[in-house]
């Protein structure tokens, strides 16, 4: 079955990477979520995608200058301003404690490729270990030298490897830096691409995916999963009838 991410949470309709945007892609019925971490400037693993929060929320500046006390005061109500109670920036760890109470995925995006952000890895390996969530994460970046050290500390867990151009035999890539998923950019997946990978014990789970076609299309090649912003209508479109799906 194509497994379905909440970018960001459900980001179409709720500020991305919040634990609003979380619990309605719980609602919604995703199989996971995809979410972003930086560190703070006291090593914090804050959940925000932009190394700025000036686009996200209502401070300004790095994020690797803030102390998380500062941090976790914001408002996060990007594109959505009319919230009454407008979320925070959650971070990891209270992502985490909330996944008690549910069976959701989680894929962890480390935002390391701008700033190497020393001992991320170690921080994001300890509170999985701590969780026991060894079976329920996937960590990506675009930095592979990051996913290559993560693997090095943590052998066990699952690491994918983000790209947005296209590769020669994405597959072979993957397994030479001991990536067990590609998280390609939609535009650079092919039908032999999918069927390659799949046959090379590759997950294959393209980003980001918000035209039922596209969905249509990945879900009739049966991919591994894919990312989207509107994980309520990818739901509703994987509970139709595959064989109906265009396959070319």
């Amino acid at each position: 079955m194509t497994l379905i991410f909440a970018h960001r949470g459900y980001s179409a309709a709720a500020p991305e990477n919040t634990m609003l945007s979380f619990q309605l892609a719980e609602e919604a019925s995703a199989d996971g979520i995809e979410l972003d971490v930086q560190l703070t400037r006291d090593g914090c693993l804050a959940v925000i995608h932009d190394e700025k929060l000036d686009r996200t929320t209502n401070g300004k500046g790095y994020v690797k200058d803030w102390l998380w006390e500062e941090i976790r005061q914001l408002h996060a109500s990007y594109k959505f301003p009319s919230l009454v109670h407008p979320p925070g920036i959650p971070s990891l760890q209270q992502v985490f404690e909330w996944m008690r109470g549910n069976g959701l995925l989680c894929n962890i995006e480390l935002k390391n490729n701008r700033f190497p952000y020393q001992g991320m890895e170690e921080k994001v390996i300890r509170l999985i270990r701590r969780y026991r969530y060894e079976e329920r994460v996937i960590i990506s970046s675009f930095n592979h030298y990051s996913l290559t050290k993560v693997h090095r500390l943590a052998p066990d867990l699952e690491t994918a490897a983000l790209y947005s151009s296209r590769l020669y035999m994405p597959w072979k890539y993957a397994a030479a830096i001991q990536a067990k998923a590609i998280h390609p950019n939609v535009r650079t997946v092919t039908k032999k691409m999918i069927a390659s990978s799949l046959a090379s014990g590759i997950h294959v789970r393209p980003y980001t995916i918000n035209k039922e076609k596209q969905m249509k299309w990945l879900i009739a090649h049966q991919c591994s999963g894919f990312f989207t912003d509107d994980p309520q209508k990818a739901v509703r479109i994987r509970q139709q009838a595959p064989s109906h799906f265009p396959t070319s």
